[in-house]
């Protein structure tokens, strides 16, 4: 996610500059041609060529909207995780007691397992940040786009893992490290504990619902995220998009010739079809690619949703409730793009 104003100009320009350089370069070749030969069968009527501009606009319209639906949904699903794991921690810190229980527990036994409970949930949030940034097919895997992972750090590696062992138990880090979902199995683990607490009566009975409720709220919320994550913008509608801004982009300058030819075959006019033809081509490439771009919002580059800095900020906040003072320090914009993942 950008976090300033707007993205500057120049970067835009620098994320596109090959495609820029090729739409130069190509928008020259009919004009040039035209120039030395003067062949008339090049021109293509504008009439038809507008008609194929405005379908292609209309269907990146549509590509562009259902990318921002996917865009925003994910937005509100972490959104949804932040108040979640609030309204958890306060549970745990205010439901676990010995007012149901025959032998009651030392003030500081208490603590250790509220603590214990957030600490998972905190395990749980960076698991799952991370295992949502494992790279699918469809998801952008240029060198280009490995190389601004490793600038922002949102690759994934398996040894990122070892970052919530300081917040589980020996024994249920290597429970997870033999399971696939292991943001699931997680939650797995404080149902069992939250069953315990109950069993003992160390958790009230309908207290215990209220908190296993939030339990599958959080599976709930998992599952909208990974739904997103595991299943593609239809590949069909992406792909015809693609081809139809291609086909386009391919006929533009031969249509500018047709509309730049006037006052004289070689007149000063001619020169201009070369950028307007590449600006016009600059405009619907971008279009597609900001929809491209920005259907995937877990895949660890510059439109994501900053799942990586939300959990650190959720950990900060639950953490304080416990009055934890060893916090970890707020994520912080990274390169010269000031993006937050």
């Amino acid at each position: 996610m950008q976090t300033g104003q707007r993205y500057k100009l120049w970067h835009t320009v620098r994320w596109t500059w090959r495609s820029i350089v090729f739409f130069i370069c190509w928008a020259a070749l009919p004009i040039v041609i035209h120039a030395l030969t003067d062949w008339h069968w090049m021109h293509i009527p504008w009439q038809p060529l507008s008609l194929i501009g405005i379908a292609v606009a209309f269907y990146l319209g549509f590509k562009n909207n259902s990318s921002y639906d996917r865009l925003w949904e994910a937005r509100k699903i972490w959104g949804g995780i932040v108040n979640a794991s609030r309204s958890f921690t306060v549970m745990a810190r205010d439901h676990i007691s010995n007012s149901h229980r025959e032998l009651p527990l030392s003030e500081g036994e208490l603590q250790s397992i509220t603590k214990r409970l957030v600490h998972r949930h905190v395990a749980w949030l960076r698991c799952f940040a991370l295992e949502l940034r494992k790279l699918k097919p469809w998801e952008h895997n240029a060198s280009n786009d490995q190389y601004y992972r490793e600038v922002f750090g949102s690759e994934y590696k398996e040894e990122k893992l070892d970052v919530i062992k300081s917040y589980l138990s020996q024994a249920d880090f290597d429970y997870i490290k033999t399971k696939g979902n292991r943001s699931s199995h997680l939650l797995s683990l404080q149902s069992r504990e939250l069953a315990a607490l109950r069993a003992e009566n160390t958790l009230e009975h309908f207290r215990h619902l209220q908190m296993q409720n939030m339990i599958t709220e959080f599976y709930t919320l998992q599952g909208k995220a990974e739904r997103i994550k595991n299943f593609p913008f239809p590949r069909q509608y992406s792909s015809v998009n693609h081809y139809f801004v291609k086909i386009f982009i391919i006929l533009l300058p031969f249509g500018m010739l047709d509309v730049f030819t006037v006052g004289g075959e070689h007149s000063f006019m001619l020169w201009l079809a070369i950028p307007f033809s590449a600006l016009c081509s600059w405009v619907f490439w971008l279009m597609d690619k900001i929809g491209d771009f920005s259907e995937n919002p877990f895949e660890g580059l510059f439109n994501d949703v900053p799942i990586s800095s939300m959990a650190v900020g959720i950990e900060r906040d639950i953490r304080q409730m416990l009055d934890e003072t060893d916090l970890p320090d707020p994520v912080q914009p990274s390169s010269d793009m000031s993006i937050l993942l």
